[in-house]
């Protein structure tokens, strides 16, 4: 078992969070260049590149989260199941909007992913005020993505 107070127990927590995200970005790539370009987006749709930058710091952001929680140990269980849950949505998203082209799916999931995220940041800040805090990034860049997936959805 790893050592709690260990900053080397932190890394399976980037690599279960950085690995979900890439998963997410491999099955989804040829998508991204394909299929989406194709779309009609808002005129406020980020550029392409500042998605992979962002998504990174998110993903480490949460696993420092998730971290500092497993950290504390008791009472963690159902704070760490709901971080579970939101993981595999998020990776969930991007598999049925750029898989599946399920827009109008995709924005239904993101919404529930953003009410996980919610229900984990609340469920932490008991826990660890800084891994509630650390989550608040992420909540609004998929507040602000589920409002482009349903403008993107609309348009299309």
């Amino acid at each position: 078992m790893f050592n709690r107070e260990s900053w080397m127990s932190l890394m399976p927590f980037l690599a279960v969070c950085l690995g979900a995200g890439g998963v997410a970005s491999v099955l989804t790539s040829g998508a991204v260049r394909t299929w989406y370009p194709q779309l009609r987006k808002p005129e406020w749709n980020p550029p392409n590149w500042v998605f992979g930058p962002v998504r990174t710091v998110l993903y480490v952001m949460m696993a420092m989260s998730a971290w500092l929680v497993w950290r504390v140990g008791r009472g963690a269980t159902a704070a760490m199941a709901l971080f579970a849950v939101q993981l595999l949505l998020n990776a969930a998203w991007s598999l049925i909007f750029f898989r599946l082209h399920a827009i109008g799916l995709a924005f239904g999931e993101i919404l529930l992913l953003w009410m996980m995220v919610v229900a984990t940041a609340v469920a932490f800040l008991p826990i660890s005020f800084l891994a509630a805090w650390l989550l608040v990034p992420y909540m609004v860049w998929v507040g602000f993505a589920s409002y482009l997936n349903f403008r993107i959805w609309q348009m299309n």
